[in-house]
């Protein structure tokens, strides 16, 4: 047994914003989300069983770091991000920048190994999301393909 603590996920990020109700209107332009709710100076956004935390910042950081936010449909966000006139990445990717200078990364559900349980894409109201076979050959290669067995 390891002496250190192995990472099994993300529980949150959290993001510095000029102002939380603008930052909810600003992200609610482009993504369907439920507010967990509101504490002080920070508003938390349910994704299912994790979460994003905007934190109203005097000063918000305008770092070259970002975060990357996994959808069930890449091109829905990127017609909104361009109909609301938000300069996006060109190419297949999805990048843009939020007007607190934060750098967010959009990926599709289908394309990487990140994965949630079928009773959690239940709960979330999205049913069965599928993965491409470079997603489901790079989850084998690493131990981590479905066990068609355990599953109800």
């Amino acid at each position: 047994m390891s002496a250190k603590a192995r990472l099994v996920g993300i529980n949150h990020v959290a993001l510095e914003v000029g102002g939380i109700d603008e930052a909810l209107a600003f992200y609610g332009r482009f993504f369907d989300f439920t507010l967990r709710g509101r504490s002080g100076r920070m508003a938390f956004i349910d994704i299912g069983d994790q979460f994003v935390a905007l934190a109203a910042s005097p000063h918000p950081s305008t770092g070259d770091g970002h975060f990357g936010l996994v959808v069930d449909d890449k091109e829905a966000a990127r017609r909104a991000l361009r109909e609301a006139g938000v300069p996006v990445s060109s190419g297949p990717g999805l990048d843009f920048r939020d007007p607190w200078g934060n750098h967010v990364q959009v990926v599709e559900y289908s394309e990487i190994q990140f994965t949630k349980a079928a009773h959690v894409l239940r709960g979330m109201g999205v049913g069965e999301l599928g993965k491409t076979a470079e997603a489901l050959e790079e989850l084998e290669r690493k131990g981590l393909s479905r066990d068609e067995q355990a599953l109800p």
